[in-house]
Formats: C-alpha cells, structure tokens, sequence
C-alpha cells in the first residue's frame, strides 16, 4: 500500500526489461498491467481516458503536464475512466476553469487508476516508437518484485483480443429518445464515443445504440435507415461475429458509415486483412489525404491495427476502394464500397478530442440515409 505522492516510489517496467522510474499519485494495491501506448494529444486528457479504444492499456502522455483545468460532468466520452493506467511527466497538484467539477487525480484515484509521474515521457515514447509498444507494469517500490514480474508474464498481448464485447452494452438503448421526425441510425457498439452520438442528435437523427454481437436481423427489426459501426478497443479480426451481421446488412443496401474498429471491420468482411502497427496512431495531428480532392486533413487518431494495403487497393477485397491515407506511414485511412452505400474512415471525426476537419463526413452520411 502506498503514502502521499512525495514519499511514494513507483515504476514502470516494459517486457523488454527497460525500466522507467517514478512515484505514484495514488495508493496502488496491486500491479497494474497492460499494453504501454502514447498520444500526442496536448489537451482533451478527460476525453482520451474515457474513451473505451484504449480499454486494456497504459497510456502516457507526451504533454509535459496534464491535470491543470480539472475535469468536468459533460466531457467523458464514457460513463468511467477506461484505460488501465496512466503515466505522465508532470501532474498537476491544483486546476483550474470554470466548467470544472473536480481534479484529475480524485478522478482516476476514484476509478482506481493508478497515475505514475515524474517521469521522463519524452524517453519513454521515443523508446517505444523505436522499440513498437510493449507490455508493461506499473507498481509501487524502489525494486521490482516477484509479484509485478508474474502479473506482467501474465499479461496478454493485444493481438488475439476481443475487447469489444467487453466495453460493448449488454443491452439495446435509445440515445436520442427525445428525437422525433427525423432519420434513425442504429449504432453497433463496439466501443462508442458520446460525442458520436451528440453529432448524430445534432444532425436531427434518433440513435438505438445495439451491442456488438446485435444480428442483422435485430438491426432490420428496428428499421434503420442507416447503420453506423462505432471505434472500439482490441484485435478486429478477434470480433469474428461482426463481418456475418454487417454483410447481411450490406447486401440489403443500407446505408452504413464506420470509423477506427468499424472501418477495420468492413476492410474484413470484404475479404481484406487487418496488421498491428509498430506503435499505432494515436493524438489529435495526424496528416490524411484525400485521395479524391487531394485535400489534406488534420485529424484525430486511435487505433494500433491497420487494414492492410495503400493507396492502390486492398488485397482480398476487389470490391472496396480506398478513399484516405495516412501522409505519415501511406497507411489506409478510409475506403468505401464501389456500388454499395458504405465507406468507413480508419480516423475519428468526431473528433473528441481533436480537429474538426472531418466532422463533414457525418453530413456525408446524412446524404446516403436521405436526409
């Protein structure tokens, strides 16, 4: 059991055997394991903590200094704090702004978050960025102990992993109930964003949010008139029931518009092939080009697998073309179906937190369900 913050030892020792020295923030009653990922994001902390695509990972953040405006009741992206821990260079011991409601720190420490700081993140992600992301674990002390060393042995990896039915609804709801005369989208839940489903509401649509495992026949009972497949956490090619459901509903012609694990999930349910990035896209600045209109945009990012391909097609799936790319690596970054109402993109443009250069693809969307 750990003290106070200035006599708290702590660390983080990645499965290469590369050990980064700390304190914690916070009591820890137990090693805290997970994938080790970075973002480049500058602010939006509460939204990238809450956002169920980081479920099952320890996050650090390349901003020196987080926690400095507090945390708010309207920005989470979920009802908790989703990630597994959090290691920073700098905490910050007081906030504010007006729209605050608590600190970060009674945040995370109420969701049992551990937080590790004072440490050098600048190393820690050029380490991963060189080295790929790796698994690791935060616990308390000056020595790595048996105990940290068997829960990091233990840890999986994320290849092989379906976490979307772990962060997924265990039942159908309405987002938007409120919402009357206007188009009606059904939302796989894969991992969704709020913010998705405000954009929605904003646009005048009424939103039934399904679980991941939903059919397509549960989809068409509910009568959509478009079908939106949501971002999510882990392995696509680990959800194995979701490409059956979502080509039942293609070859119906459905309009459907999917992003992050949505947009993997169509590469795969037209033949295509899913790869692990060496340390994924994650942050609010990652250039993307339309192909169409060569346009570049700016936009946020949050996902560690990638369809496979570029920007001449993608193998296995003659029937798709591919709309975006990443500028950064030539990764694909949006495709659609050559004579079916569908495209996805790999980015997230509700964009919470992030850019808003993207956001029009919702009114795209709005287009194809006939809005």
């Amino acid at each position: 059991m750990t003290t106070l913050l200035d006599e708290t030892p702590g660390f983080l020792l990645l499965e290469d055997g590369t050990l980064f020295r700390g304190r914690l923030a916070a009591p820890v009653d137990a090693p805290c394991v997970a994938e080790v990922v970075f973002t480049t994001n500058m602010s939006g902390y509460q939204e990238v903590f809450s956002d169920p695509s980081f479920r099952s990972q320890i996050v650090v953040m390349t901003a020196p200094m987080i926690g400095n405006y507090g945390v708010n009741l309207e920005d989470p992206e979920s009802a908790r704090p989703q990630i597994s821990g959090i290691v920073v260079r700098e905490l910050s011991g007081t906030f504010s702004n007006w729209r605050a409601s608590g600190s970060l720190s009674d945040y995370l420490t109420s969701a049992k978050v551990p937080i590790l700081v004072d440490v050098d993140t600048r190393r820690l992600t050029r380490h991963l960025r060189t080295v790929g992301v790796l698994r690791g674990v935060i616990a308390a002390g000056d020595d790595v102990g048996k105990e940290a060393l068997a829960a990091l042995d233990a840890c999986p990896p994320m290849a092989g992993l379906d976490l979307a039915s772990v962060v997924t609804t265990d039942k159908t709801y309405e987002w938007s109930a409120g919402v009357s005369g206007g188009r009606h989208i059904v939302a796989f839940d894969y991992g969704i964003k709020r913010n998705i489903m405000r954009l929605f509401e904003e646009r005048g649509c009424r939103v039934t949010v399904v679980p991941s495992t939903a059919s397509a026949e549960e989809v068409v009972a509910l009568r959509p008139d478009g079908v939106f497949l949501s971002n999510g956490p882990g392995d696509p090619e680990a959800v194995t029931y979701a490409p059956a459901a979502i080509k039942s509903l293609a070859e119906q012609r459905i309009p459907i518009f999917g992003i992050c694990l949505g947009h993997q999930l169509l590469g795969l349910t037209f033949g295509g092939r899913t790869t692990k990035l060496p340390y994924g896209h994650r942050g609010g600045n990652h250039p993307v080009k339309d192909l169409a209109t060569g346009k570049v945009l700016i936009t946020s990012q949050n996902h560690g697998f990638a369809v496979e391909g570029g920007q001449d097609g993608i193998p296995g799936a003659p029937d798709l073309q591919v709309t975006h790319v990443n500028l950064n690596d030539g990764t694909i970054e949006g495709l659609k179906h050559k004579s079916l109402p569908i495209f996805a993109v790999q980015y997230h443009p509700e964009a919470a937190p992030g850019p808003h250069d993207a956001r029009p693809l919702f009114d795209e969307f709005m287009k194809a369900v006939g809005a």
